[in-house]
């Protein structure tokens, strides 16, 4: 996963867990805007999302933070 969109996915899980607390879910369209302008990237996540880890449609924020964080590492 390019390091843009693992970028993306911590600054969201973020902010939902600041907003909602840390049993907030989320999906991997919460990381894109309501305009699908980038095709390619949205693929990207759904691939990590449902073909790689096979998670399930909503997940906790905390969860998939987590998952992110250790790729970078």
């Amino acid at each position: 996963m390019r390091a843009s969109l693992r970028q993306k996915i911590i600054e969201v899980c973020n902010d939902k867990i600041a907003k909602k607390g840390p049993t907030v879910g989320l999906s991997f369209y919460a990381f894109f805007a309501n305009k699908n302008d980038n095709p390619a990237l949205l693929m990207e996540a759904a691939q990590w999302w449902i073909v790689t880890h096979e998670l399930d449609h909503f997940e906790k924020a905390v969860k998939i933070k987590g998952m992110v964080t250790a790729m970078e590492q």
